[in-house]
């Protein structure tokens, strides 16, 4: 799934039109870019857990030379599945 299709199912879902069904996934995606941008984490009960991940710096070597190079920190999102997704993907999982 893409996100135009996405749009099309959360307007359908909703009765919206698909732009006012773009405007709201638009303003959920941004909503969870900025609190990650913050460093909070992103708890959706029953669905999964955004989180960010920090990853540091060090060295390494460039694979066509050879030459050692210095690889900058980077920062990462995570998802975590929640219960309920869990559930909702491995139906009768006693988990």
């Amino acid at each position: 799934m893409n996100k135009q299709d996405l749009i099309a199912v959360v307007a359908e879902a909703g009765d919206l039109p698909k732009a006012r069904a773009a405007e709201v996934l638009d303003a959920v995606f941004d909503a969870i870019s900025r609190s990650l941008t913050k460093d909070e984490d992103v708890r959706l009960v029953g669905f999964g857990t955004f989180t960010t991940s920090r990853r540091k710096g060090g060295k390494g070597r460039d694979p066509r030379t050879g030459a050692e190079i210095q690889v900058p920190p980077t920062t990462s999102v995570r998802f975590k599945v929640g219960k309920g997704l869990k559930e909702q993907l491995n139906p009768g999982d006693p988990a």
